[in-house]
């Protein structure tokens, strides 16, 4: 009997979520098969086996947590098993137990009025839900099967009295359907929050409680980032074996901006300023279980292609749940591009212990009035959220303006302008 464990992913964490079993009891395990995907407060990873054998017990369920060390389940060595065949003996696994019926489980809001329409008991009826959950459709399932021999039938309202004729004019009604929410379905549902969920809801509240933080706003007019990623995609893709994407301008635009205000590339530690020489770019990124902020280390000394690479590579690793707690700490600064999503406008929250991050937007055609004459251009809104012990509202703002020079005019980019 091989036993799985909770490893330990650093001294920092101390608690994982099971957050989904790739193998299931039963099911036949070679060493080195993932079995489980455990999910810490900053990145999920798969576990490997160490053993082979049959998975013969599951001790925490989806969605449970551990401590680093518990126990997570049971693998029993078999004879004769190898590949991706499961052993004769991995057929007499134990079975899964007989779903729970009537009262011994929960019976769900419906469930229970559908029983109290018909006279049933719900000891009669067998419940199939989640952890013997007693569903409005075991209930329905169970009328119907019985219909021919004499199931219940909700008993019918007494006759109404004849209705007096009324000497002032009939109440208003209401219909049966706002009267009686039992006629609705009205079930919750309840599951617990992720660990990476759990720590962004943390951080965020901390950012809030213990900074003062403020946003200030500004425009581009992308066009000519539009106009140079359209002259030179082909040759830069070709070249390097990536797309130009726009975030690696944001990417060295804010190198640039955070080398004239270095103030925004700083942090607080107890009664000092740390000023940072170096440009470590958090970029948020959406993965399979939501926004992962991977670093980009020493931007200053990337080029375009080492931006749109890395990031490539990250985005491919958090769609597939494979971002490790090294890929995500640290961090002078942060950039957040709602746009990808639609997003108009927004204010974005710092993460701590950083001093700013930048909110990008999507790219929309609007009228501007540029040389005296009113002209179409995509136009994109760009927010910094600062924190304000530290940046002052001139630094934010020259900033910003930074931003959008290098921007609207790329060259700077490269003659650091």
């Amino acid at each position: 009997m091989f036993e799985i464990k909770v490893p330990g992913f650093g001294e920092s964490i101390q608690e994982v979520q099971v957050a989904n079993w790739l193998k299931q009891v039963g099911d036949w395990v070679n060493k080195d098969d993932d079995l489980v995907e455990l999910e810490s407060e900053k990145a999920s990873q798969n576990l490997p086996s160490d053993f082979e054998g049959v998975l013969t017990e599951i001790k925490v369920a989806n969605g449970e947590f551990a401590a680093v060390g518990d126990l997570l389940g049971i693998i029993s060595p078999q004879e004769g098993g190898g590949g991706n065949a499961k052993p004769a003996a991995a057929a007499a696994a134990p079975s899964a137990p007989a779903p729970a019926t009537g009262n011994s489980g929960v019976i769900m809001p419906a469930a229970e009025r559908l029983l109290t329409q018909y006279g049933i008991s719900a000891n009669a009826v067998t419940a199939t839900g989640p952890g013997g959950r007693l569903l409005k459709e075991d209930v329905q399932n169970y009328i119907n099967a019985n219909k021919s021999g004499g199931a219940p039938t909700p008993p019918k309202p007494n006759a109404p009295a004849p209705a007096k004729p009324a000497a002032v004019a009939p109440a208003p009604t209401r219909s049966t359907v706002d009267m009686d929410p039992a006629n609705v379905e009205r079930e919750e549902t309840a599951k617990p929050m992720s660990m990476i969920r759990r720590t962004i809801a943390k951080r965020l509240v901390e950012a809030q409680q213990s900074a003062a933080l403020l946003t200030t706003f500004n425009e581009i007019d992308m066009l000519p980032v539009k106009e140079l990623r359209s002259k030179y995609k082909d040759a830069f893709q070709n070249k390097h074996g990536v797309k130009l994407g726009f975030m690696s301008f944001f990417a060295k635009a804010v190198v640039e901006g955070l080398r004239r205000y270095p103030a925004i590339n700083s942090e607080i530690r107890g009664d000092k300023v740390i000023s940072k020489n170096f440009h470590d770019i958090g970029v948020a990124i959406g993965g399979g279980k939501g926004l992962v902020v991977p670093i980009l280390r020493n931007v200053e000394r990337l080029s375009f292609a080492d931006v749109e690479q890395k990031i490539g590579e990250y985005a491919a690793l958090a769609q597939a749940n494979q971002i490790v707690p090294t890929d995500l700490q640290g961090g002078t600064f942060t950039i957040s591009n709602g746009g990808v999503y639609g997003s108009l406008l927004s204010t974005p929250i710092v993460n701590p212990p950083q001093s700013g991050i930048l909110g990008l937007h999507t790219i929309q055609e609007r009228p501007i009035a540029l040389n005296g004459e009113i002209v179409i251009r995509p136009m994109m809104y760009v927010a910094l959220t600062y924190d304000h012990r530290i940046v002052d509202g001139r630094e934010a703002v020259g900033f910003l303006k930074t931003i959008k020079e290098v921007l609207e005019e790329p060259a700077r980019l490269f003659l650091e302008v």
